[in-house]
């Protein structure tokens, strides 16, 4: 394995996921403070999952005509100019402006993670499917983990510096990345051989279209009641603080991607072989094993049993099976998508991947203000048992 630009593209990739993180904390502190509803709130990331889409879609079919190292430059550059874009003065930040800020940071993130996970595929040699999902495992939990530090930096920043402060602060971080990228990185990393065809964008492969619809209902089935009912919960039913809600979900973002980062010595053996990595079977196995969790939640919170316990003892349940099952999908996926033009698979599998954290998100504020937050926990176990049942057929 080329360990120089293996590092390369992880230092990249953290520094991003820092700065997107503590962006994320920004816009939800600093706007709160404006006087913006949590729903509001919620609205102005729409955008960002919106792209997210998008990019994944067609950052693949630009990642194999140009290559990698390329899409995720442009990302890091998108993501300065989104930074940039929230520094006018505060009348000028209006909704419409925000999301249009938070577009752009949508459309580098998927161009930055695209890149970077298309880009191991090309470093490990096909004979080593173990390497492939440590290193996958470990380039995924840490960027995870590392995200929950972004929403402290945030935080911080915005103590430290106030909001322009903080953003600079940030540019000046993808700044200094961006040129190291420019420096160190492969010139034609992920490039096709033969220019694939817009037409191409759509996967041809069985297996990637079974995982890429796997994938969807997972993070829908997680965004469903995560990004807008647990943190309304949590804070009006439970009387939270904002900066507890904060923490605690920052804590558990950074537990996730400790698990996502040791999840190869959890499936390794017991569940395939470990020299070729995990099979099929492990991953119907932790897909139903995690469909028991909302499951387990909503029943309990039914029968009226500590709803603050519950719900604070099931999420970190929930984060360490969805941990496990997150990585062995991105180990999947690497490991089936085509070496040649490896970006064009990559990219259609996380455009369902952002479909269903824009799936997840829109219908977490439907059904939680018609239903309420067990209805949420409900349709999440309906997703779950869906994704469990297409990778069945894997």
């Amino acid at each position: 394995m080329n360990l120089q630009q293996y590092l390369v593209i992880t230092g990249n990739y953290w520094a991003f996921t820092l700065t997107d993180g503590a962006l994320r904390m920004l816009v939800v502190l600093f706007f709160h403070q404006l006087g913006y509803s949590p729903l509001e709130i919620a609205m102005l990331f729409i955008f960002y999952e919106f792209f997210g889409v998008v990019t994944n879609l067609l950052g693949g079919y630009l990642g194999a005509r140009i290559g990698l190292n390329r899409t995720m430059q442009i990302g890091l550059v998108l993501q300065i100019i989104a930074l940039a874009a929230l520094t006018v003065p505060t009348e000028f930040l209006t909704i419409v402006w925000v999301m249009a800020a938070q577009a752009i940071s949508g459309i580098a993130k998927d161009l930055n993670k695209m890149s970077a996970k298309s880009a191991i595929k090309l470093l490990v040699p096909d004979n080593a499917q173990s390497t492939l999902y440590k290193w996958v495992a470990i380039l995924t939990g840490s960027k995870n983990a590392l995200k929950g530090v972004g929403f402290f930096l945030g935080g911080l920043l915005l103590t430290l510096f106030g909001f322009v402060g903080a953003l600079y602060t940030l540019m000046a971080l993808l700044l200094v990345t961006w040129l190291l990228s420019l420096i160190m990185l492969q010139s034609e990393l992920g490039k096709a051989k033969a220019k694939p065809k817009f037409n191409e964008i759509f996967s041809k492969s069985r297996a990637i279209n079974i995982l890429s619809a796997a994938r969807m209902f997972l993070f829908g089935a997680r965004d469903v009641w995560f990004v807008i009912a647990l943190p309304v919960v949590l804070s009006q039913q439970f009387n939270w603080d904002h900066w507890q809600v904060g923490a605690f979900l920052a804590i558990w973002v950074i537990f996730y991607g400790f698990i996502q980062g040791i999840a190869p010595r959890l499936t390794g053996r017991g569940h395939g072989d470990i020299e070729q990595g995990p099979s099929r079977n492990a991953a119907v196995l932790w897909a139903a094993g995690l469909t028991l969790v909302p499951l387990g939640i909503a029943l309990l919170l039914n029968a009226g049993v500590a709803p603050q316990w519950v719900i604070v003892i099931g999420l970190l349940m929930f984060a360490f099976m969805f941990a496990v099952n997150s990585s062995l999908h991105s180990y999947l996926i690497i490991r089936f998508a085509n070496a040649d033009g490896v970006s064009l698979d990559v990219g259609f599998y996380y455009m369902a991947n952002a479909m269903g954290r824009l799936i997840g998100t829109v219908l977490s504020g439907l059904i939680f203000q018609t239903a309420g937050f067990v209805a949420c926990l409900l349709v999440s176990v309906a997703f779950l048992a869906t994704s469990t049942i297409i990778v069945r057929r894997l």
